[in-house]
């Protein structure tokens, strides 16, 4: 077996970067709105808590961001799916989001109205992609007059 150049990247191996950015399916699972709320916040807490970040420093973070108090037993409420009384006021939905840089959050909420949230460096190959399409759809109208008109003649 030929001995492997170790500085050759593997061409295989190489996956595209996620282009929407949202928590996969499973994350959110079925149920009511409520239940998956609760998922999205929990997962946000754990991804947090992989990365070193406590709910108490999440809970400061989102003290100061919205200057008020938040206490970690209110992030506790809003991640449960136990508790009934544990609805996450909007402001406090985007502070979590910002002090998790769980960005998955705000792609949650889009998911639910079959939109997606994207990275910025992407609108533009997006709207690239959308003006080439326009032209194509216009040049083949073209084509189409072209063809009638010479028809006529």
């Amino acid at each position: 077996m030929a001995r492997r150049d170790p500085y050759t990247k593997d061409l295989f191996a190489w996956e595209p970067e996620p282009v929407r950015v949202a928590y996969a399916d499973e994350v959110k699972g079925r149920g009511t709105l409520d239940s998956q709320i609760s998922r999205v916040i929990s997962q946000a807490l754990r991804d947090a808590k992989d990365n070193g970040v406590s709910r108490m420093e999440i809970a400061g973070k989102m003290a100061r961001y919205l200057g008020r108090p938040i206490s970690e037993d209110a992030l506790n409420k809003w991640a449960s799916e136990a508790i009934d009384d544990r609805r996450m006021p909007l402001d406090a939905f985007i502070a979590l989001a910002d002090a998790t840089e769980s960005v998955e959050l705000i792609g949650f909420v889009a998911g639910l109205f079959n939109l997606a949230v994207v990275p910025d460096r992407f609108v533009e190959l997006i709207e690239m992609h959308q003006l080439e399409e326009h032209k194509r759809e216009v040049d083949a109208r073209i084509a189409a007059l072209q063809a009638k008109s010479r028809g006529r003649r």
